[in-house]
């Protein structure tokens, strides 16, 4: 070795030798601390592409709530089956720096989505709804087909949960309603709803269902106990206006003649609730016959008394407000008018009421001619 080298080899050793443990023990410490920091970011990068489920293909309503935080909406996350570890995706999100950023709102996540891929749809809000309107007067089978129509649910399987579901417990207002598999029916509110793509149908359900209870609170119910009635039997009757009147001023006519028929024991004879019964096979027709009105079933007014035992349909907010408003009259009879702009002809007597049909008809035959 040349002098040259052993000067330097004595000069490092001299340098080391001079570093005390401590500082050395620093050194150490350091070097490991920005190797594991390496590693992390490493860690962190790669945790982005991880998912639940790659081969899952149907998406879950998850809600984040406002004035959630990230270690609660990571907690939700995992308990919706959305991602495998809570922990991991609080960890990612402290990396990406979002902690705090997420917003809250309804959103469609997959299993199949990575943590990357979720963690922006909740920085950037990306809820992904869609629309749907269900028309005052539409049957619950209605409201099945038409969101079936519009690729928002599958109808039987919608049919199903209506049929099955738990709801009664959930909603005050459902206790009183019919005990059979159409106690949904006339509580699904008409109005136009936005949901979540891939919305399940419990949570369709629950929309309208909510919405109805938005609609129709404890005013309504008090003037319908004022009046002698439950709630449930002002929907039935409020479904029947729905499906019997056209015009908005018949509205609170056609109920006085639905009570006062009630006051006299009257049967209501109202074709909308065969109707309704022949709306289970899809056979409505426009002109009933005296065979139709012989059908054997609990809702045929012209054979059973009273009230039917659940609406015909989903009444709209006019229709109840007739119902618990009725007007002031002694009519007993109505017929669509020989106006032929769906007005209804209101009458006290029979003999009038076969007048009235008869120019209805005949007004109805030469406009069809023409």
């Amino acid at each position: 070795m040349s002098k040259q080298n052993r000067m330097m080899e004595n000069d490092n050793t001299g340098f080391f030798a001079s570093i005390g443990l401590k500082t050395r023990i620093v050194m150490l410490v350091l070097a490991v601390m920005l190797v594991m920091s390496f590693g992390l970011i490493i860690y962190a990068k790669s945790l982005g592409g991880a998912c639940m489920d790659p081969d899952a293909t149907k998406k879950v309503t998850v809600e984040v709530e406002p004035g959630s935080t990230t270690d609660s909406i990571g907690d939700l996350l995992e308990e919706k089956g959305i991602v495998n570890d809570a922990t991991v995706f609080k960890f990612f999100t402290v990396y990406k720096k979002y902690d705090g950023l997420y917003q809250a709102g309804v959103y469609a996540l997959s299993p199949s989505m990575t943590n990357d891929e979720i963690a922006t749809i909740l920085k950037e809000g990306k809820t992904n709804t869609t629309s749907f309107t269900i028309p005052e007067g539409f049957t619950e089978y209605e409201t099945a087909e038409r969101l079936a129509k519009n690729k928002i649910a599958e109808e039987q399987e919608f049919i199903n949960t209506l049929e099955n579901g738990k709801f009664r417990k959930e909603y005050s207002f459902l206790k009183g309603a019919q005990k059979n598999k159409h106690y949904l029916e006339g509580f699904l509110f008409p109005d136009t709803y936005t949901v979540t793509v891939g919305a399940d149908n419990e949570t369709i359900i629950r929309a309208m269902l909510d919405r109805f209870q938005e609609v129709i609170g404890d005013d309504q119910k008090t003037r319908a106990e004022k009046m002698g009635y439950s709630l449930n039997d002002i929907i039935i009757v409020a479904s029947i206006i729905e499906k019997e009147a056209a015009v908005d001023k018949d509205r609170e006519k056609v109920a006085s003649v639905i009570y006062n028929r009630l006051k006299i024991d009257m049967p209501l004879q109202m074709d909308s609730t065969v109707q309704y019964v022949r709306s289970f096979d899809k056979e409505r027709k426009k002109d009933l016959t005296y065979e139709d009105i012989e059908v054997d079933s609990e809702y045929n007014t012209y054979k059973n008394p009273g009230l039917p035992p659940g609406p015909i349909c989903s009444p709209g907010k006019a229709s109840i407000e007739a119902a618990l408003n009725p007007a002031n009259t002694k009519y007993l009879y109505f017929i669509l008018s020989d106006k032929l702009d769906d007005s209804m002809a209101f009458s006290k007597d029979y003999d009038q009421f076969l007048k009235d049909k008869d120019a209805y008809y005949a007004a109805r035959d030469a406009a069809e001619k023409d």
